[in-house]
């Protein structure tokens, strides 16, 4: 297969197909204004021809950091496949339609957390979080939840995507994509 995004696709099926208990969870890493490299996972939530989307607080840790530096790096790991697909690549905000579509899909209790949570700041202590989750419980109860301004989502445009495949005597598959021109081009690697 020369084009990586419809492999990806087809291997994500899998891992929803075979049970794999979170299939769309990535680790994502950045790098902060410190030049050191910052790891969590997260989950996707749209891939496309574009490439790989997911949502957060842009004022977090992450977002802040993607806003100093657009490098990113994603690794998704199905163990009952005993497949892996890393991801390089920078960051583009995806729309803000596109966000306020994928916002409104949330259940209402996760959107009203969006709002409550300071993500990555300090939390003083347990019933600050519950306070503001009932402060903006209340100030949406008669309406619907609109995305929070912070709330924004990203994109990662893959420059190089590698698909890795367990191997016998760790004789692994692997296969790298890289961007060339309009196109991709593959190699194959040594385990």
């Amino acid at each position: 297969m020369d084009e990586p995004i419809s492999q990806f696709i087809e291997w994500l099926a899998l891992a929803e197909e075979c049970g794999e208990k979170e299939p769309t969870a990535m680790s994502l890493a950045t790098v902060g204004a410190n030049h050191k490299p910052s790891l969590r996972t997260v989950l996707l939530k749209g891939i496309d021809d574009r490439g790989f989307v997911f949502y957060t607080n842009e004022q977090s840790r992450k977002g802040r950091e993607l806003l100093q530096n657009q490098a990113v790096a994603l690794c998704f790991y199905w163990t009952l496949l005993d497949k892996q697909v890393r991801v390089e690549g920078s960051v583009t905000k995806v729309s803000a339609e596109e966000a306020d579509i994928y916002f409104a899909t949330r259940l209402r209790f996760s959107q009203i957390g969006a709002w409550a949570s300071q993500q990555s700041a300090i939390l003083p202590n347990p019933m600050e979080l519950r306070r503001r989750l009932a402060e903006f419980e209340e100030k949406y109860s008669e309406q619907e939840v609109p995305r929070p301004p912070f709330w924004v989502g990203y994109r990662v445009v893959p420059e190089a995507i590698e698909f890795w495949s367990k191997g016998d005597f760790r004789l692994h598959d692997r296969q790298l994509f890289f961007r060339k021109g309009g196109g991709w081009e593959s190699k194959s690697l040594y385990p």
